[in-house]
């Protein structure tokens, strides 16, 4: 319980500090100085403030969401970005701008939403066809749809000459992010209580099929549920800030060697270090090349990609 408050402490200091870094001058004395435009509170109520909320957001539910995924598939290395979910929603999201562009926003997630849970389907449909001797051939099977689904988009973008606005759609990036352009982030937060919610049901379903079913619970009910937490998740995700990958493998697998496989215990983790995880990695990319910044996604996918190495290794050496 300690190491939890100690773990929530963090995650607000690391989100004060995300409201005083960047190019504008927001600081304690500029706030409460006598300037008539008040420039630096504006900053702070439009941008900063929105900014912060948004990464908390999207760092938990997108962490909560490689959880849930990981638990329904019963493979530690699967997340969004490594089962085609994030491609699908990618690929949602440019049929609807190419079909109905004037539609809002929500609609739009709802239809990106509706492709995630298609594509994430498929993945599982695929895996029951695939003779999976080694537990790393699942997350190589959802790179080969993200593949061909990502390839499949690309080609439709360029031939729409809309490449350009799905490099935006898949470089994560919190620098956008205004009042009134993240509120879609607090659908996340919800999937993330629905997911606490549900954590015993996935936690069972996790066990099988003849399992879940023989304790008197609907598994396609249950799977149907993870599923579409973690379409929900995904598309409002990507609609809002872009794709972040790796945040939901890295932080379920660091949070299960703390703390434990019981979902229950581990979804406010999970949560916590989530959002702590990508204030962090978002922190370092204003200051690295200060006053440009790093996109999100680029440090997240280099620490992201160290630490699936690091696993895939750890793993190797344990199996022999």
């Amino acid at each position: 319980m300690r190491l939890f408050i100690l773990a929530i402490a963090v995650t607000l200091l690391l989100a004060v500090i995300s409201l005083f870094v960047g190019v504008s001058n927001v600081s304690l004395q500029t706030l409460f100085s006598s300037d008539a435009e008040g420039r630096a509170m504006q900053v702070l109520l439009v941008s900063r403030v929105p900014r912060t909320l948004a990464i908390l957001l999207a760092g938990s539910s997108l962490a909560i969401a490689g959880l849930v995924m990981q638990i329904i598939v019963r493979n530690r290395f699967v997340e969004p970005s490594t089962a085609g979910t994030t491609e699908s929603a990618s690929l949602g999201f440019l049929v609807v701008t190419l079909f109905a562009p004037g539609w809002p926003l929500i609609a739009k997630m709802v239809v990106a939403a509706a492709f995630a849970m298609a594509g994430t389907a498929l993945f599982l449909r695929i895996l029951r066809f695939v003779p999976l001797r080694d537990v790393l051939l699942v997350p190589l099977v959802g790179i080969m749809l993200g593949g061909i689904i990502g390839a499949i988009t690309s080609f439709f973008a360029y031939r729409f000459n809309l490449l350009p606005t799905l490099l935006a759609w898949n470089m994560g990036d919190f620098s956008g992010v205004l009042r009134g352009r993240y509120e879609l982030l607090w659908f996340g937060l919800a999937g993330t209580i629905l997911a606490y919610i549900a954590a015993d049901r996935f936690t069972v379903a996790g066990l099988g099929q003849d399992f879940t079913t023989n304790l008197g619970l609907n598994y396609k009910r249950v799977m149907t549920l993870g599923l579409l937490v973690v379409s929900v998740v995904s598309a409002v995700v990507l609609v809002s800030v872009g794709s972040i990958p790796f945040l939901g493998l890295i932080v379920p697998n660091v949070v299960s060697l703390m703390v434990g496989d019981n979902m229950r215990r581990t979804v406010p983790w999970v949560a916590v270090m989530g959002a702590a995880f990508v204030l962090a990695c978002d922190i370092v990319g204003r200051i690295v090349r200060y006053p440009y910044e790093i996109p999100i996604s680029v440090v997240v996918g280099v620490l992201g990609s160290g630490v699936f190495l690091y696993l895939l290794l750890r793993k190797r050496q344990n199996a022999a």
